[in-house]
């Protein structure tokens, strides 16, 4: 019989044999009685700061029959494997190519999962590849010169090429889930991406990993296309009939197709323009603001695993924090952690500017960041807002021209000490221990919402409260973060994954305003592949 077997704890230094041992015990049985052990999952215990942090594991196992009963419902029960993902059938050719507009998670993923059923996609991205979206984005970073076209935001990778790489995700698809990090291992990614309880790529590996799944998806069948914009979609009678694409702002070239997966991202702003034009239903959507807060990653590990922080099997710590609304305050809670990374600055138009965390695979830096979020939704921004799909847009876009004003004007970074926010002053200074080198003194009063400020103020020195040993004085906020979400919704038709009243469009990703993250927009990427790909087999 072949059992899963949860929680069982080991020591860091742990080899197969101990956990073998630990198997057998649990079960009562020899360990010679036991074959083909497999760890599924592994986690950080770490509760209590006097008790040595140990690994939790999920593991699988042969037990010899002649073994007595040892199931125990929710600890030790029969294995039963997922169901893979299913591969898509190949098709022996399609009526006219699809494009996929988009090379994040979600365009990639989609653009590989038609070519490997032979629909010969073509996906297009106005950034550029890889190799070279990175040495624009280093010039932007260090001299703050922005391409309007390819940056930290537009390229191959996406936005999330820039960043810690989480894959975690609440999908409850996990043969789609296995399939997805399967390919990632293919690429390049740890096998660790596997059992992880919080796996992460870190941006170090995914430079390496998005070309080879650009040689994966090459091979596979398709055609990509970088340095092109979406300039158009075409929709007649309730249906695509082609897009528009540019190169290098020349003439729009005209492509005739009756299938558009848009996996833009929420960043590409003209793209939400240009379906409102063509009538395509969109929605506002509630997303937040806030700022980045950075504080030294040794003392958030302490706070972690006492004095075990420094322990070679446990990685930087990251944290959660949450508050509820108050009668005061809004709901107010941390988003994307980057133990160990940096505070980016990002920038897709000329004088606007944003905030993200980054880290690398190693999370070795010296310091932690992450954004501490404030919900905002279309009752914020005036009578009628709820009415007007692009009014987060604009909301979004005044902030950001005004955190680009207060940090130079040369897409320098604002920041500010939390000591000053909380007391209300002007900062005269930063600390020159920081990750953001291109960081300028601010009041991140002015660049924010009065009911963000005020729930920020009332809610940040009870959260770090959480964190024990870290003071308020080691805290630096940079500002403003805007774009942790769509403020805009595509609607989708729930069963087919096309845009509500247009055939053949499948908004897909983190511009549907249907997913998050790298994994559920990756996920969503494939959604929409394996719709159109089951559209194209079903018989008329």
């Amino acid at each position: 019989m072949r059992l899963r077997i949860h929680q069982i704890s080991v020591d860091l230094d742990y080899r197969d044999a101990d956990v073998l041992s630990e198997v057998a015990r649990r079960l009562d049985c020899r360990d010679d009685a036991l074959d083909r052990l497999v760890i599924l999952r592994r986690s950080v215990d770490a509760r209590g700061r006097d008790r040595k942090p140990r690994f939790v594991l999920s593991v699988e196992v042969d037990v010899r029959d002649d073994v007595g009963p040892v199931l125990v419902p929710g600890r030790v029960v029969e294995a039963h494997s997922p169901e893979p993902a299913a591969l898509p059938r190949r098709i022996a050719s399609m009526r006219r190519r699809p494009i996929v507009v988009g090379a994040g998670p979600a365009g990639l993923l989609a653009a590989l999962t038609l070519a490997e059923a032979g629909a010969n996609p073509l996906l297009i991205d106005r950034g550029a590849e890889v190799d070279l979206r990175g040495r624009q984005v280093g010039a932007f970073w260090e001299g703050g010169v922005l391409d309007p076209e390819s940056n930290v935001l537009y390229g191959e990778g996406g936005a999330g090429l820039f960043s810690d790489g989480k894959l975690t995700s609440r999908s409850k698809d996990r043969g789609a889930i296995c399939r997805l990090f399967e390919v990632l291992v293919d690429c390049g990614a740890s096998p660790d991406i596997l059992i992880d309880a919080e796996p992460h790529l870190g941006s170090d590996v995914l430079l390496h990993l998005i070309p080879a799944l650009r040689e994966r998806i090459l091979e596979a069948g398709a055609d990509i296309h970088f340095g092109t914009r979406l300039v158009d979609v075409h929709v007649d009678n309730g249906a695509v009939r082609g897009v528009a694409v540019t190169q290098d702002e020349g003439a729009p070239e005209e492509i005739e197709t009756d299938l558009c997966v848009l996996a833009t991202g929420h960043s590409a702003r003209d793209v939400y323009s240009l379906l409102a034009e063509a009538d395509v239903p969109l929605q506002p959507k509630p997303f937040a603001v806030g700022v980045r807060i950075e504080m030294p990653q040794r003392l958030i590990d302490r706070a972690q695993y006492g004095r075990w922080a420094k322990h070679p099997k446990l990685e930087s710590a990251g944290f959660r924090l949450t508050r509820k609304a108050g009668a005061t305050a809004r709901a107010c809670y941390s988003f994307c952690t980057c133990p160990g990374g940096v505070v980016i600055a990002c920038a897709s138009s000329a004088g606007m500017l944003t905030t993200n965390g980054m880290s690398y695979s190693g999370r070795a830096k010296p310091f932690g960041n992450a954004a501490l979020l404030v919900p905002v939704g279309p009752d914020d921004f005036g009578i009628g807002a709820e009415h007007d799909p692009l009014v987060g847009v604009e909301v979004q876009m005044a902030l950001e021209r005004a955190a680009f004003v207060a940090g130079g004007a040369d897409y320098g970074l604002p920041a500010q000490p939390l000591t000053d926010f909380l007391a209300g002053r002007r900062s005269s200074g930063i600390p020159d221990g920081r990750s953001c080198a291109r960081a300028v003194p601010a009041d991140m009063a002015e660049l924010l919402p009065d009911g963000v400020v005020r729930t920020l103020r009332r809610s940040l020195p009870l959260m770090l409260r959480e964190i024990n040993g870290v003071r308020l004085e080691d805290v630096l906020l940079y500002g403003a973060e805007t774009r942790s979400s769509s403020p805009v919704r595509i609607a989708r038709d729930p069963q087919t994954g096309e845009a509500v009243d247009v055939k053949g469009l499948y908004p897909a990703g983190e511009g549907s305003g249907h997913a998050g993250g790298i994994v559920s927009s990756a996920l969503d990427g494939i959604a929409a592949a394996r719709s159109i790909l089951a559209a194209a087999l079903t018989p008329c």
